[in-house]
């Protein structure tokens, strides 16, 4: 049965929730993926249990990230050096992907079976990157000294953001000799980069991951798809980053721990700011509404020395990419967009509302309201 307050999905729409990750995984350069998730929009079936799993699945398949539950599995399998021909499907020999993936499914289907009973846990460090440039925006406006509050944290990678360097088109943040600078693909003029600090970085999770665990580090590893070793790298080195200095990341709902932290004092001259990197989808309404709720309260509370800031990386499915928005009080009256994305943040283009028409720029205040 499904969980209370959600209606079962139809074998259709959960068949479509692969061919809606094929199209993503195109619009990001991911050819294993999109061909592996086009063949399995076409090819499942009930001989296999996880076949039958994925169509009879509970819920929203979309929201629930159910093609990424399973190719975790997979990429999980080829790691584990569990299956030479389905190596050979993640090298990128595509002649055979349907053939391949039916037999995997029986073959293996006691080991994939535990991938559907959890959400991908992505933790994309580059997605910093992104979120730097709504950092930037909210230092020009309320000065430089940003209290940064991070939901849907995962193992906390992206709460390494002040010890990240970026190069974003020449314009260069962050410490000098970390261990990682992220360097996304920069689709416009530089950005000027004002002064900005960031005193203090925390950040919560329903289901936090100890990424120091070999456990864990594997199961992140096996979701970077197998296209993209540049990011299997940056993983492992943001991982060492935080085997040498933890991170402040709590266990908590995403709406309690937001109006826990909005209720303590903010210091003088400190913009607080709520920040997050695709998480909004994943959230219940309700949770939704209580943050948005929450950030309404501070932001009326908010003032030129205690300002309240809100930036959000989210996808906008009209265009297929990211919306890099920012909310800011006092005023605080609408999002700016101020960039679009790679949902990775392979590349970034700044001044995200130029060029989109009336009705993405619709789609996109939308994302969080």
């Amino acid at each position: 049965m499904a969980p209370e307050g959600r209606r079962m999905a139809s074998e259709q729409e959960n068949r479509e929730a692969f061919r809606i990750q094929e199209h993503w995984c195109r619009k990001m350069s991911a050819p294993i993926y999109a061909a592996s998730c086009g063949a399995l929009a076409t090819g499942l079936t009930r001989e296999s249990g996880i076949g039958a799993r994925v169509l009879d699945w509970a819920g929203e398949p979309t929201r629930d990230a159910l093609p990424l539950r399973l190719m975790g599995g997979l990429h999980a399998l080829v790691r584990a050096g569990a299956d030479a021909a389905l190596a050979g499907v993640f090298a990128g020999d595509l002649r055979e992907v349907g053939a391949v993936l039916a037999r995997v499914l029986v073959r293996h289907d006691a080991a994939l079976s535990p991938w559907l009973d959890g959400p991908p846990q992505t933790n994309e460090p580059g997605r910093s990157a992104a979120l730097m440039t709504g950092l930037l925006k909210v230092a020009r406006r309320a000065g430089p000294k940003l209290e940064l509050l991070e939901i849907g944290s995962s193992g906390g990678l992206n709460l390494l953001i002040d010890r990240y360097r970026f190069d974003l088109g020449g314009a260069v943040v962050g410490p000098e000799g970390s261990p990682v600078t992220i360097t996304p693909e920069w689709l416009g003029e530089a950005p000027g980069v004002p002064p900005i600090e960031i005193v203090g970085v925390r950040g919560c999770d329903v289901r936090p991951l100890s990424v120091t665990n070999p456990a864990v580090e594997a199961r992140l590893a096996a979701y970077v798809w197998p296209e993209k070793p540049e990011r299997l790298a940056r993983l492992e080195t943001a991982i060492g980053m935080v085997r040498e200095r933890g991170v402040r990341l709590d266990s908590a709902d995403a709406a309690d721990w937001v109006e826990a932290r909005l209720a303590e004092p903010q210091a003088e001259g400190v913009a607080r700011v709520l920040m997050h990197s695709v998480v909004w989808q994943y959230l219940p309404e309700p949770t939704a509404e209580r943050i948005r709720a929450a950030m309404a309260v501070a932001g009326e509370r908010a003032t030129a020395t205690r300002p309240i800031a809100w930036v959000a990386m989210e996808p906008d499915r009209a265009i297929g990419e990211m919306m890099v928005s920012v909310r800011s009080w006092p005023g605080g009256d609408a999002w700016d967009v101020v960039a679009t994305a790679h949902a990775h943040a392979a590349w970034v283009r700044p001044g995200g509302a130029q060029g989109l028409d009336s009705a993405m720029l619709e789609a996109a205040s939308r994302v969080i309201l």
